[in-house]
């Protein structure tokens, strides 16, 4: 293998830990759902195996001709499905909540969503390479000029996910990656702001357009309110003051099943908060799980192993002398990035709960193979890296 093979074996030890958690953390959610205690320890394993095979098998491909059409497949494709999903029938497609973001495919749920991210990621990267470069002179209305497509590109994307599927969660995340691309890629500062300061009204504006979403802020402002405002003034903080109509129980839950973790934790198998008191606790929750039962020492490992990964990540964006290379492999650690943190603020409490799985720890087959299609182009880029190594190496 050319590809970078320390980022092929970090990746590896998260997915098989992932199995393991997938195991431990899902004792209660198996006997509700009454079925074998190895059932979603055998579905994961599924998916580990087909994501490693994923990385591996995109690792060993030739960067100058599969890169781009496997890049533009994941945008184009992904996102004709997404389209297309809130007018395929339930055989095909299942809702939950009224929201239709999982295809069925031989007994299993994937959500194009998480392809669509990788894809989005290539296609910025590739077109940025393209079209946009650094700002000298340009000013702040050209800047804006040039972005008009991207913005209408990422809108419609927005409404797709937000509006249709509604992943407000997923919406944070791209527009995170979308905002810090436009740095790499050349724009200024001050246009950097502005366009922060146009998510950060969407954001608010989808908020306020949904009722599951207020409560959910209501929810995590109740848990957080009394932190936040006994540095503020009486008066004022009489005013921001809610009363707490919605129990915060999954974040309170949460919090308890980390503090109960504390240093070394429970042991494996041995949690509590699993037990129907913190729900679906093996996906969206799995730090919890993991801090109770191997606690701050289980979940500073699993840190440093993700922190090396986009480690290895960025060093091979900083080899590149492609600059669409350069850029897709920062754009896929961002959004790896992002995705942690804003799982990690959430089950924290730090910020309202969005929904976001961990990558490669989270139970499920759509996060899974997303991330492994995101890491493999990564390696199978980075073959493009050591071959211009090569070449100097050669030439001189």
């Amino acid at each position: 293998m050319n590809a970078d093979k320390r980022l092929f074996t970090l990746v590896s030890i998260l997915i098989g830990i992932s199995v393991i958690l997938s195991y431990t953390l899902a004792s209660y959610t198996t006997l509700l759902f009454n079925v074998n205690e190895f059932h979603f320890a055998i579905r994961q394993t599924f998916f580990a195996i087909l994501g490693i095979s994923i990385i591996f098998i995109l690792s060993q491909l030739d960067p100058d001709k599969w890169l781009t059409p496997i890049g533009f497949l994941l945008f184009f494709g992904s996102l004709t499905l997404m389209i297309a999903m809130p007018f395929l029938p339930e055989s095909l497609v299942s809702a939950v909540g009224g929201a239709k973001r999982w295809i069925k495919i031989a007994g299993f749920s994937l959500a194009p969503v998480e392809f669509f991210k990788v894809g989005f990621v290539y296609f910025l990267a590739w077109s940025f390479s393209r079209k946009l470069g650094h700002h000298d002179g340009m000013g702040i209305t050209n800047e804006f000029k040039r972005f008009i497509p991207y913005g209408v590109i990422f809108i419609g994307a927005m409404f797709i996910i937000a509006f249709l599927q509604k992943d407000l969660g997923q919406v944070v995340v791209l527009g995170l990656t979308l905002l810090f691309m436009l740095i790499f890629a050349g724009s200024s500062f001050r246009f950097f702001l502005s366009i922060l300061a146009c998510i950060f009204t969407a954001i608010i504006i989808f908020i306020f357009t949904a009722e599951h979403r207020i409560i959910r802020i209501k929810s995590w402002w109740a848990l957080a309110q009394n932190t936040v405002l006994e540095i503020l003034p009486e008066s004022l903080a009489d005013q921001l003051r809610v009363p707490v109509e919605v129990e915060p129980y999954q974040i309170g839950h949460s919090l308890n099943a980390i503090n109960h973790g504390g240093i070394f934790g429970v042991g494996i198998g041995n949690g509590t908060f699993k037990l129907g008191f913190l729900s679906e606790v093996h996906t969206d929750f799995i730090l919890a799980g993991l801090a109770e039962e191997f606690g701050f020492i289980g979940v500073l490992f699993v840190v440093l192993i993700f922190l090396c990964m986009l480690q290895r990540i960025f060093k091979i964006a900083n080899r590149a002398e492609d600059q669409s290379v350069y850029l897709f492999s920062i754009g896929i650690g961002l959004i790896l990035s992002f995705a942690f943190l804003v799982n990690a603020y959430g089950i924290s409490g730090i910020t309202p709960i969005k929904g976001i799985s961990v990558p490669f720890l989270s139970y499920g087959g759509s996060v899974m193979l997303g991330s492994s299609f995101a890491v493999g182009m990564v390696l199978m880029a980075s073959n493009r890296v050591n071959m211009n190594k090569s070449d100097r190496m050669e030439s001189e």
